[in-house]
């Protein structure tokens, strides 16, 4: 899964950039995304995802566990 968020699910988004003389062109929104390893207390290991910031702070407030059934429930994680 690339350009994606495990925890939310957010992806890149498109766009225009607006000139001043009012000519748009596409462009696209990215995504803060940061491959980061976290460590889980019910599997005694580190699980890396692939993470935006807003899904670290959901990490923080959450924990990790909890945040990765609901993202195993919406179908955006699939570790083992």
């Amino acid at each position: 899964m690339a350009k994606v968020c495990q925890v939310t699910g957010r992806k890149r988004m498109k766009g225009n950039n607006v000139a001043h003389s009012k000519l748009r062109t596409k462009r696209d929104f990215s995504l803060n995304l940061k491959t980061k390893k976290f460590w889980s207390e019910e599997e005694q290991r580190f699980i890396t995802l692939k993470v935006s910031c807003k899904g670290m702070r959901i990490i923080e407030k959450n924990g990790l566990d909890a945040t990765l059934r609901e993202a195993r429930e919406k179908g955006l994680v699939n570790l083992v």
